[in-house]
Parts: structure tokens; C-alpha cells; sequence
């Protein structure tokens, strides 16, 4: 796993023993996605999930000590296997792509977050990091169990 910090910005690149396919339903498949998103000892309840262009992705994050965090995301690009681009309304805000790119039978995911400010990420940046490296490795579980 390999990250970048920019000043407004994170982008942590993973190779997945997955075909792209199976990485692209992985985001896309609600019950695969609940499995895996976000960091370690969170679960997620879905509220309303539509992965097109436009669509809303409302969920509740529960968190390993009980809160609970509203999330709201529109999906702002959804390519087959290529890319997905989520806008994320609630605070912080940010714009997520995911984009997926085949390696020999693999796949290199590269999960690019930017934040609408240099001010906002300074005041997240101390648990982003390591949370997004975690949620990379749910993804990477969740894969190693569903094809092995």
C-alpha cells in the first residue's frame, strides 16, 4: 500500500488480488460494500444506495464505541470497472474517486480523496490517513474471502 498526503489531498494505491470486475462489484454490490467500508470495527446500515450517476447513497457509520455518523454521498461518475467518483455532502467534505486498473490478472486500486479546502483536511488529516489505509484493507479481506 502506498500513500501520498498533498496539501488538500490523500491517495493511497493498493494492488488487489481481484480481477477489476470483481473489485468494481465490490463497490458497487450494497451488501459487499456495507462489509468493508470504513475503518476497522465499523459497520454500516444502509439507508438508500444508487450507484449511477446522480444517485444518493445515504448510510449511518456505527462506530466501535457507539456513535453514529449520517453520511450522505452522491455518486458523481460511475464507470463498469474503470472508476467511481463520490461527492460526500456531509461534513467533511470531499470528492472521492476510486479507479480501478488491471495488472496481470490484478487489480491497482488507487482511492484519491480531495478535500474542498486546505482547512478542512488539516482537521481530519490526523485520522483519515490511517482510516482510509484500513478501509483499503477490509477491501482486501472482504476479496481474499469472497474468491479464494
Amino acid at each position: 500500500m502506498n500513500t501520498t498526503i498533498g496539501e488538500k489531498d490523500v491517495s493511497t494505491t493498493v494492488l488487489l488480488n481481484a480481477s477489476r470486475e470483481q473489485v468494481f462489484e465490490a463497490w458497487i454490490n450494497p451488501d459487499q460494500l456495507a462489509q468493508w467500508w470504513g475503518p476497522r470495527g465499523f459497520r454500516n446500515t444502509f439507508e438508500v444506495f444508487e450507484p449511477k450517476p446522480d444517485g444518493d447513497w445515504k448510510f449511518v457509520m456505527h462506530g466501535p464505541d457507539g456513535t453514529d455518523y449520517d453520511n450522505h454521498n452522491v455518486f458523481r461518475e460511475v464507470r463498469p470497472n474503470e472508476r467511481i467518483v463520490i461527492e460526500h455532502l456531509h461534513f467533511p467534505p470531499f470528492k472521492l474517486t476510486g479507479s480501478f486498473e488491471d495488472e496481470g490478472g490484478c487489480t491497482r486500486l488507487t482511492f484519491y480523496q480531495e478535500f474542498a479546502t486546505k482547512e478542512v483536511f488539516d482537521q481530519v488529516k490526523s485520522y483519515c490517513i490511517e482510516g482510509n489505509q484500513q478501509n483499503l484493507e477490509r477491501l482486501q479481506d472482504l476479496l481474499a474471502k469472497l474468491h479464494a
